[in-house]
């Protein structure tokens, strides 16, 4: 059986971490298998959101495999690598457990967070001596208030879903059996909206992000230009003006 297995229900990609006797670990295998995986998401253009979660019901993944730890710098892998953030369709992490260390850094490569009422985040590196190397440093202080990034990143110490909820980490907490399903909803009506503009938005937000503000309303503009020429907005606004459904190709 695949370490990651990807399956579509519609216009939904369901990519889900195969380990759970290792905690959905993020061995070698594993990182090869989540690339190629993204890669096939993106290239696939009747793909239009992804929902990204760990197997079973103890972990979304609680991080790297400490078994294949060696000193030095860790290997690349051959060929292209892709991340969910440099991808612009949405991605929707559904965090059924623990997300820790690079598990963690991987949820927050996704757009939007749900937890289960059980998740536990963290970034325990600190206690084995190492540190974030996957963009805990860099990500967490984005997305949070810096000292409740510090305090996760230097006391070592996981939070539950509640509290990763009222910092702004997650964007909801629900009961595990209302997981998948509320992340199906969520990407459902994802689907329903226009995915020209939907894959600019996500765009302009994340390359806006570090730009000064004349610069990102700059680059606004000119994806928003870019969307205004797609078949989709003309089929978005000619659908509100006879009100129907629209029937958007992301084209």
């Amino acid at each position: 059986m695949a370490v990651v297995e990807y399956q579509k229900e519609g216009k939904i990609a369901i990519i889900t971490i195969n380990r759970p006797e290792a905690m959905n670990a993020l061995g070698a295998e594993v990182r090869k298998g989540l690339n190629e995986s993204f890669i096939k998401f993106r290239d696939d253009p009747d793909a239009w959101v992804a929902i990204l979660t760990g197997a079973g019901d103890r972990a979304f993944s609680a991080g790297a495999d400490i078994k294949e730890f060696r000193p030095g710098p860790v290997a690349g892998m051959i060929g292209e690598v892709v991340r969910p953030d440099q991808i612009w369709k949405p991605f929707i992490a559904a965090i059924n457990g623990y997300a820790l260390g690079g598990g963690l850094e991987l949820a927050m490569e996704c757009d939007m967070r749900l937890a289960a009422e059980h998740a536990r985040l963290g970034q325990p590196e600190i206690n084995i001596g190492f540190m974030p190397g996957a963009g805990g440093t860099q990500r967490l202080p984005r997305f949070v208030p810096r000292a409740m990034a510090a305090q996760i990143l230097l006391m070592g110490e996981p939070i539950d879903a509640q509290e990763a909820y009222r910092i702004g980490l997650v964007n909801k907490v629900v009961p595990l059996a209302q997981l998948i399903p509320t992340a199906k909803q969520w990407a459902e009506t994802i689907c329903r909206k226009g995915p020209v503009g939907v894959r600019a938005t996500k765009e302009a937000m994340i390359k806006g992000y570090n730009l000064a503000l004349e610069e990102g309303l700059r680059l606004e503009r000119e994806l928003a230009n870019r969307v205004r020429m797609s078949e989709d907005f003309m089929e978005g606004a000619r659908a509100f003006a006879e009100k129907r459904p629209p029937q958007y190709k992301g084209k």
